[in-house]
């Protein structure tokens, strides 16, 4: 008896095995299957969202904003390709998070790149500088950020076309000590203001 009831099991398995071997091979139909394993990606590197840039009128000038109009900053404790911010300095000055694009019709004069965070997130740069925005602006066009000091170094709204202003005088250890080689004026007249 336990030797029929095993044929008739193994005899069930060979048949179900040949079935599905079948429906792999040549079956224009779609076969019922279960959907792929979920993969672990690192964050935002495979599927990187765009950070779309464009300049607004304030009282600094001409700077550079994000699509809704809020201003961008840059931090001068950071490197070409290093973030210094992060934790509640993140907080306070959220990095723009994605690859930068120009809005349409707009002409950048900078360069636009970007930095991978130590999240593994792509932050948005211009001209080298990592791109940040600043809690304190809850209007478009606020640059309340600019010059501040904070988390180790200074704020600087990207203001473009513009001349060197006051934030040339900044002190030797918190302002631009050549770390992206753009302290002073950037030339060309593509990132101006603070650089």
């Amino acid at each position: 008896m336990t030797t029929l009831i095993n044929r008739r099991v193994l005899t069930a398995i060979g048949a179900a095995c040949l079935a599905l071997a079948a429906a792999a091979c040549g079956s224009s139909a779609p076969a019922a299957s279960t959907p792929p394993p979920a993969t672990t990606a690192a964050p935002a590197a495979t599927a990187a969202s765009a950070v779309v840039l464009k300049t607004a009128h304030t009282s600094l000038g001409m700077v550079l904003t994000d699509g809704a109009g809020f201003t961008v900053y840059w931090f001068a404790a950071d490197s070409a390709t290093t973030s210094a911010c992060s934790g509640a300095c993140a907080a306070a000055w959220p990095p723009l998070i994605g690859i930068p694009q120009a809005a349409f019709g707009v002409k950048l004069g900078g360069k636009l790149g970007e930095i991978m965070r130590s999240s593994g997130q792509m932050q948005a740069t211009y001209d080298g500088h990592p791109l940040y925005l600043f809690a304190g602006d809850t209007s478009p066009g606020e640059v309340n950020g600019n010059g501040v000091n904070g988390f180790g170094a200074l704020w600087w709204a990207i203001k473009i076309g513009a001349s060197t202003t006051a934030s040339t005088t900044h002190s030797g250890n918190t302002g631009n000590s050549g770390s992206t080689g753009t302290s002073g004026s950037s030339g060309g007249g593509s990132g101006g203001g603070s650089w």
